[in-house]
């Protein structure tokens, strides 16, 4: 095996530097993406590129002697299917999982620990592992296989793929983090949801259940009043129903000082569109960090868009987005936020003159209040967009 590495005195053109900068444009790639599967995937693909190898893998094990996750680069969909389930800790993959050190073989089919793999698996000689740890705990590993026009794997490949575990460990570690938070972000807001269901709805219910006593004692006796108490009926449920909408549009999310504005309006665009029949969506841009005031601004304008097009327009689609800008006071980048729905839409003008608001003049007093720009567009049977930019810091 070739022992060749990289020691002090390398000068231009020298492969130890086109690896440092191999690592940092892997690290750069992976900080890019918070969701696990996103992660797991980038440094995967990463690890392939950085050392030229045709077939990359990372697994994650999980408590029961498989793999809670198990992803690959170089193979292509067709082949993943046919090589059929995922495989189990056993061979050079459990070895992997509990030895602390890389290993790298010349041939993994010549190593007593290798036992097989299905039939529709490629063929692999050359082999370099090396786990991705946190601490003690090994989270994962990565496996390589055939390095490009090489009959195996260097020493050099084995260092640079170990400086780019130690990154992937830190960002396997803030995703995980990260998909937690949401997760707990979540359940919070279906407490409050629950809390406040009780409180809007419940009074409704019960005067609904008196009315209804009344009606079915009415029914034989006094038929026109009986009719009157079933309207109220309706009334009261029509109203209940509408507070029950109202509680779920108007999320006010306690979590924007300690998750920011981007997972804040994320997890509230997932509670609305499970909570709806209508489809919620959310895109975004990497927005730069704003000032508080001016994430307060972008939040409670969302929420508002949000409330009219759920609660108001009837629309079976909203679509939310959040990106960069340059902001509208030219003092930094900004952001620009986008909600626009397929609902029934209004006239403006005549919305105002008739002095029903539907909340436009509070997002327009929070846009002036931060120093930003809102524009609406809508016409009936048109739908709705609401622009906001805000500037930055």
């Amino acid at each position: 095996m070739s022992t060749d590495t990289c020691g002090p005195g390398s000068g231009p053109g020298d492969p130890c530097l086109g690896g440092i900068e191999a690592i940092s444009a892997a690290v750069l790639a992976m900080s890019r993406h918070l969701e696990v599967r996103e992660v797991l995937q980038r440094i995967v693909t990463s690890a392939r590129t950085l050392v030229g190898a045709e077939y990359a893998a990372l697994g994650v094990p999980d408590d029961h002697g498989g793999f809670a996750q198990f992803v690959v680069d170089g193979v292509t969909e067709a082949q993943w299917r046919a090589i059929g389930p995922l495989p189990r800790q056993h061979g050079i993959l459990a070895a992997m999982l509990r030895e602390p050190d890389p290993t790298r073989l010349d041939d993994v089919r010549q190593d007593p620990r290798f036992g097989g793999w299905p039939g529709a698996h490629p063929d692999m000689h050359a082999f370099l592992g090396v786990p991705i740890q946190d601490g003690e705990e090994i989270l994962g590993a990565l496996f390589l296989a055939n390095p490009d026009g090489r009959e195996r794997f260097s020493a050099h490949d084995e260092e640079l793929l170990r400086i780019l575990a130690a990154h992937a460990a830190l960002a396997l570690v803030n995703a995980r983090l990260y998909e937690r938070s949401r997760e707990l972000t979540l359940v919070g807001e279906r407490a409050r949801i629950a809390h406040e269901l009780h409180d809007a709805v419940s009074q409704k219910l019960f005067s609904l259940r008196l009315t209804a006593q009344a009606a079915s004692a009415l029914v034989l006796r006094d038929p026109a009043r009986a009719r009157a108490e079933l309207a109220e009926i309706s009334r009261l449920a029509a109203e209940a129903a509408d507070e029950l909408r109202g509680v779920v549009v108007e999320l006010r999310p306690a979590a924007l000082d300690e998750d920011g504005l981007l997972p804040t309006l994320a997890s509230q665009v997932e509670v609305l569109d499970r909570a709806h029949a209508a489809g919620v969506t959310f895109a975004h841009d990497r927005v730069p960090a704003l000032p508080a005031a001016q994430e307060e601004a972008v939040l409670r304008v969302a929420q508002e868009a949000l409330h009219n097009a759920l609660r108001h327009a009837g629309a079976s689609s909203v679509a939310v987005e959040l990106r960069a800008a340059s902001g509208t006071s030219g003092a930094g980048r900004g952001a620009r936020l986008r909600v626009a729905d397929d609902g029934k839409g209004f006239d403006p003008d005549r919305t105002r003159r008739a002095g029903r608001h539907l909340g436009l003049v509070s997002m327009r007093d929070r846009a002036a209040g931060v120093g930003g720009s809102l524009r609406i567009e809508s016409s009936p049977g048109k739908g709705t967009v609401v622009e906001l930019e805000v500037p930055g810091g």
